[in-house]
């Protein structure tokens, strides 16, 4: 107990002196939070060495000595998986990294020269970097304190298009069997939410991201518990209100009513409470490559969950005493991944989308003077460009190995340079190729443009 105050006050004289940044990582599946993750590791552990960072202001003057991996604060919080994600990229064949499920946490020392007045060198100092991990499809599950169980119903089965509708199509059969007013057994009831999860879990695997509650789809400790085990209620809607609120405490209804609230008051709030406020600042990871390869209903669903997302976040300037004892994120980034999946020049038109994607809460963090910045970046680059001719004109291409090994030279298309119109879609003129990262070795991993975004989220903490 004594090492823990030791420890919390530790961190409070840090956070006064501009010694501590909390950054957070997150981002839907597949965006690529662990290969991002790595990769910063990694680049920070070689700055000095082999690390490409001229972006990064104190790398490029030679000021950044390093870091260190140290002892986390929160024994509690699993460990990032840094050592097993690089002993997957180093095998033969190298393999992408296992996602992580849940909460990971991982802590650096960083030595760096500080800058005096005229340019001149100063004294080295130490800046503590607490990396968290957490999946985006907890941030989806927020605005379920918006609700009630029934409001929560109405608007989860409204919300289903065409595409989405018919991978619910089974757990709708198997739920309409049952009547609100009825009693069900736990077994049963078990057996329907795992329905509804397996639901959810068939619209993530064709390419939808904005599902709830994100538990069901990444449920870490709470893997088989009840919480887990409740479901919107086809059928019924306001009107029913009245009506349902009479039925007693064993009926359909009122069971799912109650773990509805339940799993809003011990897993989404304490989530918020615990993890999430405490965060300094965040870059948010967005597979907009997969979401174009996958469709227009599901590209218009990411640009839902990306919204939902992004509602979550506290921004805002913080005083010292913020600072001290309520933090707030006042730096945000955010990153189209994958950037080496496409030809060079089609990155800046990966940014325009992402920033047409996300306009709208873009306008209200500048309207509220919030720092905020667009990326396209590759975290571990897996693909090299070339150019090929074709009709007597030269073309960009990328080569690379794909997952199954294979010499790959491609073309994938052009990137909107903005939200898709319906032609697009009708010509699909995008083609999105998986490719395998390429055999990691003793220096540094490649990277697109993870300087830069090093720069935006800690460059000031490092003068």
């Amino acid at each position: 107990m004594r090492r823990q105050l030791t420890h919390e006050f530790q961190n409070l004289i840090d956070r006064g002196r501009d010694r501590q940044l909390r950054l957070a990582v997150t981002g839907l599946s597949r965006a690529g939070k662990t290969a991002f993750l790595t990769s910063l590791v990694n680049q920070l552990r070689h700055a000095g060495i082999d690390a490409r960072l001229d972006l990064l202001k104190s790398a490029r003057e030679e000021r950044l000595l390093g870091a260190q991996r140290v002892s986390q604060p929160d024994l509690g919080i699993p460990r990032f998986p840094y050592d097993e994600a690089m002993t997957s990229l180093e095998a033969s064949p190298p393999q992408w990294p296992e996602p992580t499920r849940g909460i990971s946490e991982l802590r650096l020392q960083l030595r760096y020269k500080t800058r005096r007045a005229r340019g001149l060198l100063g004294d080295t100092a130490t800046l503590t970097l607490d990396l968290i991990d957490y999946p985006g499809e907890w941030l989806l599950d927020l605005p379920l304190l918006e609700h009630d169980f029934l409001s929560w119903s109405e608007a989860q089965l409204k919300g289903m298009g065409p595409a989405r509708q018919q991978y619910a199509q089974a757990w709708q059969d198997a739920v309409a069997k049952h009547s609100a007013d009825e009693t069900v057994e736990e077994s049963r009831l078990a057996e329907l939410a795992a329905h509804y999860a397996d639901s959810l879990r068939q619209a993530r695997e064709a390419g939808f991201s904005h599902l709830q509650p994100g538990r069901f789809l990444l449920p870490g400790e709470l893997q088989g518990a009840p919480v887990l085990q409740f479901f919107p209620l086809p059928g019924v809607g306001e009107d029913d209100r009245q009506a349902l609120e009479a039925l007693p405490a064993s009926s359909l209804y009122q069971v799912l009513k109650k773990r509805f609230r339940f799993y809003q008051q011990h897993v989404v709030k304490p989530f918020y409470r615990e993890h999430f406020r405490r965060f300094d600042r965040q870059i948010v990871l967005v597979d907009v490559l997969g979401a174009l390869n996958a469709g227009p209903e599901r590209f218009e669903d990411l640009s839902q969950a990306l919204a939902t997302l992004m509602r979550s976040f506290d921004y805002g300037k913080r005083s010292l005493m913020n600072r001290l004892f309520s933090p707030r994120i006042d730096r945000l980034a955010i990153a189209a991944t994958k950037a080496d999946h496409v030809t060079p020049d089609q990155h800046a038109n990966l940014v325009t989308l992402l920033e047409s994607l996300l306009a709208e809460p873009i306008k209200d963090l500048r309207f509220a003077n919030v720092p905020v910045r667009a990326f396209s970046l590759a975290s571990i680059r897996a693909t090299e460009p070339r150019e090929v001719e074709s009709d007597g004109k030269r073309q960009a291409a990328l080569r690379g190995h794909g997952l199954d090994g294979e010499p790959l030279l491609v073309y994938p298309g052009d990137v909107p340079a903005k939200l898709p119109e319906p032609e697009f879609w009708r010509r699909q003129g995008f083609a999105f190729t998986p490719f395998r990262p390429a055999a990691a070795g003793p220096a540094a991993l490649p990277h697109i443009r993870m300087d830069a975004a090093l720069e935006w989220l800690m460059g000031d903490k490092l003068r």
